[in-house]
């Protein structure tokens, strides 16, 4: 796999847009008052999302339709398309040469919902890219946000589910190639236990490298079709020492090297999902706030997406005020919740969302 580092040109870009940005919004320091998932719960109930203070709507891109869109900038939202990347369920049941490969040479298991493709298989990311051109090409989009951007794990639970990938033949030769370092020849697990115990550092930094390269080339795609959008990234919010560094270690995200070309970071700070008190996610975008040097009025931004849902247990409306403000914390410029139906069906939360979010609208400029 060819790697790309055109840091410089992309850094332009960046700072043209950040120009332009700056111009046209002074006074804005919030720019994302946001809901995740479909709309149409909102609009069953006929309310009118700008009501509501809401000016941008997240859909998982196969949700997506031109009335859905039609409607959305009606109300005067902004339309972001998830994408989920390297999900390789029902994928790799019908191409099994994408199935990623653990360190005993055995097909991995699906983690929870998960299923994790290979990202370095050919035929996948041929795949993969061929969805965003024709999404790109279909619909009026504000940008794009890549989900399951890291190699087969889960990390949304209590309890991670965390392995080693992918030894696959295609990965294990990539990285030798990439890396210029000859693997002995030998079986599967052979090899994983020659490259784990001698060269450990060297297929992190090279498996973080594969993930950026495919926040690369999305960004180029989307630089080529509608240049204007925005590409996105849901991830992990671990810190750099949870988990023995497992978000570098183990799911490949370099923030060094993602910062470089994504416009727009995302923590997913499910604070019921991973049993955190709601206050972490005040501490978290902090945190990560400082570790990427974040400033409300450059590029990357951060806007966190928080949890509404209730499961596992209960989310009051209490802890959902807590975690929307939360996710405003530090130099975050603009936030969203999971999920629209979650907070459609809860009277309460309806109120607190439109709350924060209205109070937000009168002291910014749309």
């Amino acid at each position: 796999m060819k790697f790309h580092f055109l840091y410089t040109i992309i850094s332009i870009a960046l700072c043209s847009r950040l120009l332009i940005s700056c111009a046209q919004k002074p006074s804005e320091t919030i720019e994302i008052r946001g809901v995740y998932g479909s709309p149409k719960p909102f609009w069953d109930k006929e309310l009118n999302l700008h009501d509501l203070g809401v000016n941008s709507i997240f859909v998982h891109s196969g949700s997506i339709d031109h009335d859905m869109v039609k409607r959305a900038k009606a109300e005067g939202l902004s339309v972001y398309a998830e994408f989920a990347t390297l999900n390789g369920k029902n994928y790799v049941e019908k191409y099994p040469e994408a199935w990623a490969i653990n360190e005993k040479g055995e097909k991995v298991e699906a983690a929870s919902w998960f299923m994790g493709a290979c990202p370095t298989e050919p035929g996948f990311r041929q795949y993969r890219f061929e969805q965003l051109r024709k999404l790109l090409l279909e619909y009026d989009l504000d940008g794009v946000w890549m989900d399951y951007v890291h190699w087969h794990a889960q990390f949304e639970d209590l309890e991670p589910i965390l392995p080693e990938t992918c030894f696959c033949h295609h990965c294990l030769k990539t990285f030798s190639k990439d890396s210029e370092i000859e693997v002995p020849d030998g079986t599967i697990p052979q090899k994983a236990d020659w490259i784990l115990n001698n060269q450990d550092n060297a297929w992190r930094e090279w498996r973080c490298k594969v993930i950026y390269d495919w926040t690369f080339e999305m960004k180029s795609i989307i630089k080529e079709i509608k240049p204007e959008a925005l590409l996105g990234l849901y991830h992990c919010p671990w810190n750099d020492n949870e988990f023995d560094n497992a978000r570098y270690r183990i799911l490949g995200l370099d923030y060094d090297l993602l910062k470089e070309t994504i416009d727009v970071f995302s923590p997913m700070v499910y604070h019921g999902r991973m049993e955190r008190d709601p206050n972490w996610v005040k501490e978290n975008i902090e945190w990560f706030s400082n570790r990427l040097n974040i400033k409300k009025n450059a590029y990357p931004k951060v806007w966190p997406i928080v949890q509404a849902h209730n499961s596992p247990g209960v989310v009051s409306k209490e802890e959902f005020e807590i975690v929307l403000k939360g996710g405003l914390a530090g130099e975050s410029s603009g936030v969203m919740m999971f999920t629209t139906s979650a907070v459609a069906e809860d009277k309460d939360k309806i109120a607190v969302m439109k709350k924060i979010y209205t109070n937000l609208r009168e002291k910014s400029t749309d």
